[in-house]
């Protein structure tokens, strides 16, 4: 949509430097939040755009993420909130734009020197070619200081800011999100994920541990491992579940000092860690983690011990859907946050159920989340073989 001229002129100067590489020029500035929502493209910030020009020229689309948008309109207000790379920003007309290089100062305007009135809107000088979420996300910022680490192009043409674009995109190596739960071992602050990430840890370290060497810490195989088929993230997303119901501002509270709330009336039997947790009862938390998938595999050690193709109860699916089945299995023995002894969990959840170790092959529970739920329904009995 064709956005008219602002009806006075408009500047804004920001302190940056001049870049010089093979494909031009380039301004490396930092920009309070606030300013650089007003010179970015509309279209950018809108939700409902389909697709922006620059991928309509690269002949592909990518819509902003509502999910991804929603995430970081929180993520900005945490007390540890950083975008620490660059937004890229092409201001396309460079008439609109002077730096000063003794002064070390890029000025971009909705005029061009020589006018009188405003030729353009300042909300449609700069096209943004990436990091489009994070500037959407910025809007919902609600403290007094945010500033956005960004590098200009001036007056690249729509074919160099589609190889900026594919450069910065479809090079790029995504995080292992395996690794993100590694590195919360650094952290000096308590948090949910630390937590269930040491309990994976050493659950996969115990010699006598159901898992003891079975999950692989980095997303990798560990060298001179031969079966490690479950994934840290995996594990430890399992008892995040039961925990809490958003770890990112948990931890953020945290980090601010505040106390977390316990989980209080129905709440209780769905966050069945929770309480524990906010207790800093963590050895109890791994102890019925522990009880828990020990009486799985003296229930059914020969499909808990199988190494071989076409089997599951070990794999992901089994074991994505017994994680899923401890609350069930927890609340049926006890009240959230008593201890409780595996011998419990073997008799009264697990040696009563019809399944047999034979049971447990791919043919009744398929790869993916479709044997992963079939299988907790049966578990539930919902479902029969």
């Amino acid at each position: 949509m064709e956005v008219p001229p602002d009806p006075s002129k408009i500047e804004i100067c920001f302190d940056c430097i001049r870049a010089t590489q093979p494909i031009g020029d380039l301004y490396i500035a930092s920009i309070p939040f606030d300013q650089l929502i007003k010179f970015t493209y509309f279209d950018v910030r809108r939700v409902t755009s389909s697709e922006r020009d620059v991928e309509k020229y690269l002949g592909i689309q990518r819509p902003i993420s509502k999910a991804r948008l929603r995430d970081l309109e929180s993520y900005v207000n945490f007390i540890d909130a950083t975008f620490p790379t660059s937004i890229i920003v092409a201001i396309n007309d460079a008439s609109y734009a002077s730096y000063d290089e003794a002064m070390k100062r890029l000025c971009i305007r909705n005029y061009r020197l020589d006018e009188e009135t405003p030729s353009i809107a300042i909300r449609q000088l700069g096209r943004v070619i990436d990091g489009q979420h994070r500037i959407a996300g910025l809007e919902a910022f609600s403290g007094e200081k945010f500033d956005a680490t960004v590098t200009l192009f001036i007056e690249a043409d729509i074919a160099d800011q589609a190889h900026i674009f594919s450069t910065v995109n479809l090079e790029q190596t995504k995080v292992n999100k395996n690794l993100v739960y590694d590195l919360y071992e650094l952290a000096r602050t308590r948090s949910p994920q630390k937590t269930c990430h040491m309990i994976t840890v050493n659950l996969d370290r115990d010699p006598d541990s159901p898992f003891f060497g079975r999950i692989k810490r980095l997303g990798f195989a560990t060298e001179g491992a031969d079966f490690e088929p479950i994934s840290q993230a995996t594990f430890v997303e399992g008892l995040l579940s039961h925990v809490t119901r958003d770890p990112k501002l948990d931890r953020d509270r945290l980090l601010r000092g505040e106390r977390l709330e316990k989980a209080s009336g129905d709440e209780v039997f769905k966050l069945v860690l929770r309480n524990l947790f906010i207790d800093g009862k963590d050895v109890e938390i791994m102890a019925l983690i522990y009880n828990y998938f020990s009486a799985v595999r003296q229930r059914w050690p020969e499909a808990w011990a199988e190494r071989g193709r076409g089997f599951m109860l070990n794999r992901t699916n089994g074991v994505r859907a017994l994680l899923r089945y401890f609350r069930h299995a927890y609340t049926h023995v006890a009240h959230p946050g008593d201890p409780v002894a595996q011998q419990k969990f073997y008799e009264r959840v697990f040696q009563p159920m019809r399944l047999t170790d034979g049971d447990f092959t791919t043919e009744n529970f398929p790869p993916g989340t479709s044997g992963e739920a079939r299988l907790l329904r049966v578990l539930q009995g919902r479902d029969e073989l």
